[in-house]
């Protein structure tokens, strides 16, 4: 397929996106867990989080391009603090 450049980043991306939602779903049936209140007052998930964590990663990549420039394993850190912070206090 022509119109897409698959790099080794941008399947190793998908590739872990994978692991993550399988990883999840495995969780979810051998411990399932009941909804929890945290800082947003909304209760929410494991997979719940999961869905936060990416969503707000993605803005951080973009804000990051936007502000800094192409440096991105710096914002991979960001990323995972935010990560830890969501799973945290979410």
């Amino acid at each position: 397929m022509a119109w897409m450049a698959w790099t080794w980043p941008t399947a190793t991306f998908f590739g872990v996106i994978a692991l993550l939602l399988i990883t999840f779903t495995v969780l979810a049936i051998k411990f399932p867990e009941t909804p929890r209140v945290g800082v947003l007052r909304i209760e929410t998930t494991r997979g719940d989080r999961l869905f936060i964590t990416l969503l707000g990663s993605a803005f951080i990549n973009l804000a990051w391009l936007g502000i800094v420039g192409a440096n991105q394993p710096y914002a991979l850190i960001a990323c995972l603090i935010y990560a830890v912070a969501v799973f945290r206090f979410v």
